[in-house]
């Protein structure tokens, strides 16, 4: 078994144009000084040059050796942005414009290739790093017919699936070249929103050995989905773990679809660590008995807590949640040297 690293954060949601969330330096220093050991970090212009880390070592290497001075590693890079972007239904068009550069709103086109370029930039950048692993969002074409009326005509997600499939199979191939896994968080709003629709991708991709899973809680608690069992089902496939909690408290008024609710108002919402009802014990042992090998790390999201305080409280919350696995079996003590033949005594076999 092996001990899960961290903790660590998800800079995402903390990226702003004032210190200490300004720059990737200052943010190093600042999450270390929280108690984090590592950080993922956002394909954002704001904190890495992408072309530039696929392209120099000496650009990552000197990266890391700024971070290892705050006693920081990076844990994954993240393209959730530039993911979402290479498959995207018409409907969404005008909202999702503003994932990309100026220059290419309103060209879906020229968007999408912009959008595939990056994340296979982000293989090599990820793989100059030394990581192993990548965070990204798959994008999504069916969303709109989640919960049709009317009903979906014959062959609609198969082919949704199919065409998802042709957008991620050269960036997969990109990621078995550089030696990195591409971990899809498992997300409403995406096409992989859930095990039934992971599998439906897996087997479109051909069970692709790069194809993984980034997974993440909440999100099953506001679909009302098992996570426990998704770890034992899936925990081959998962590459990347993010920590985040939530909470489904449904009414005779709102349930899972929300009511168009501010996200405060919601039966479903996400909550800071501990705050939520997501069984962590749980989830660590899961992820230490199938062997993890990656990260423990932090997406703070909340509808009522204030972000520092859900970031100073995350590093405890991780650090205390990790299992150091044992070296032995517990009962080693009474073990006793036996040998073939008194095993032989012991069935009567002799």
């Amino acid at each position: 078994m092996k001990t899960i690293k961290g903790p660590a954060i998800f800079l995402a949601q903390f990226l702003g144009d004032e210190a200490p969330f300004d720059t990737l330096e200052n943010l190093a220093r600042w999450a270390a000084g929280l108690g984090y050991k590592g950080i993922q970090i956002p394909c954002d212009p704001r904190l890495i040059d992408l072309a530039t880390a696929a392209d120099s070592q000496a650009y990552c290497d000197d990266l890391r050796a700024m971070l290892a001075g705050f006693g920081i590693e990076p844990t994954e890079l993240s393209t959730h942005l530039q993911g979402q972007l290479v498959a995207v239904h018409p409907a969404y068009d005008t909202l999702f414009d503003g994932f990309a550069p100026p220059a290419l709103r309103g060209n879906p086109q020229a968007r999408q290739a912009w959008a595939v370029d990056q994340v296979k930039l982000a293989a090599k950048a990820s793989a100059n790093l030394g990581l192993s692993a990548h965070a990204t969002f798959s994008g999504a074409l069916a969303w709109p017919y989640v919960y049709p009326w009317p009903q979906r005509p014959a062959g609609l997600i198969e082919e949704a699936f199919a065409e998802l499939a042709r957008r991620w199979r050269p960036i997969l191939d990109a990621f078995d070249e550089a030696g990195v896994d591409c971990a899809y968080e498992i997300h409403p709003g995406e096409d992989i929103h859930d095990g039934a629709t992971w599998e439906r991708f897996l087997t479109a991709v051909d069970h692709h050995p790069r194809a993984k899973i980034l997974f993440d809680p909440s999100h099953y608690v506001l679909q009302q989905l098992d996570y426990l069992d998704f770890i034992d089902r899936y925990h081959d496939r998962i590459a990347c773990f993010h920590v985040k909690d939530a909470e489904f408290n449904p009414t005779g008024r709102s349930g899972v679809y929300g009511g168009y609710e501010g996200w405060a108002d919601r039966a479903g919402r996400f909550r800071s660590l501990g705050d939520g009802q997501v069984d962590f014990s749980a989830i660590f042992s899961k992820m230490a008995q199938y062997d993890f090998p990656g990260w423990a790390v932090l997406e703070w999201e909340c509808a009522i807590k204030h972000a520092e305080d859900g970031a100073r409280e995350g590093a405890l919350f991780i650090r205390d949640h990790i299992i150091r696995v044992t070296e032995r079996a517990f009962d080693d003590f009474a073990a006793s040297a036996m040998d073939q033949g008194a095993n032989r005594r012991l069935l009567g076999l002799d």
